[in-house]
């Protein structure tokens, strides 16, 4: 069972996994990466060739497919059915059809079991998502919620996708507007700030000044 745990949470695009996994090595903590999980159920989906929206057909997907996460010095490898898969759940394609595993309230479930099962495996734990601090780990030590205005989002998802994507700027705007949306109101683990949650607005703050800044509230 962890004896630190800290949940980060926030929109797409806020730095929260990044932020997490600098975090972590900080506090000699391993990382929970959760989108990874979300990502990795999505992959082993559509190699699968299940109906992504159809709820049972995951289910069945979750229940004949062995995942497992390790955490590692790099923050977390995902394998499925004993296949290192940590780069390819990364692809574009896998990244916006886990739309509709966030969207399975029996899968989320399942995923949030997971997220229980592997941080009570580790004494520390830095874990990220839209729902950790709220429904994951309701009684996490430390939560914070990251967030930043649109453009800024935007900004850093265009320089995280590097060219490999063919998007422009107001593609990505729009496509983090609608994110937000669904996120905040779906039925299931909406996306919220934790009534605890410490809130942190990041759009003028550079990555070492957000992990800096988190860091002092974990050891102030």
């Amino acid at each position: 069972m962890a004896c630190l745990l800290i949940t980060i949470d926030g929109p797409a695009a806020s730095g929260k996994s990044t932020v997490a996994r600098l975090l972590a090595q900080k506090l000699s903590a391993v990382f929970l990466d959760t989108g990874a999980m979300y990502r990795a159920v999505t992959l082993a989906a559509m190699q699968k060739g299940a109906k992504l929206s159809d709820e049972q057909a995951l289910l069945d997907v979750l229940k004949k497919t062995k995942f497992d996460f390790r955490a590692d010095a790099d923050g977390m490898s995902v394998f499925v059915d004993g296949v290192d898969v940590t780069g390819q759940i990364r692809q574009q394609n896998v990244t916006e059809n886990s739309r509709y595993i966030a969207a399975a309230p029996k899968i989320r479930a399942a995923l949030v079991q997971m997220q229980r099962d592997f941080a009570a495996a580790h004494e520390k734990v830095v874990t990220e998502g839209r729902d950790q601090g709220t429904v994951a780990f309701p009684n996490a030590d430390v939560k914070f919620f990251l967030t930043a205005d649109i453009e800024t989002r935007a900004k850093r998802r265009m320089k995280e996708l590097n060219g490999a994507a063919d998007v422009t700027f107001q593609v990505l705007v729009k496509s983090i507007e609608e994110r937000d949306a669904k996120d905040s109101h779906r039925a299931e683990g909406p996306l919220r700030a934790a009534e605890d949650a410490i809130l942190i607005d990041t759009t003028n703050l550079n990555l070492e000044q957000v992990v800096e800044l988190l860091v002092s509230h974990v050891r102030p």
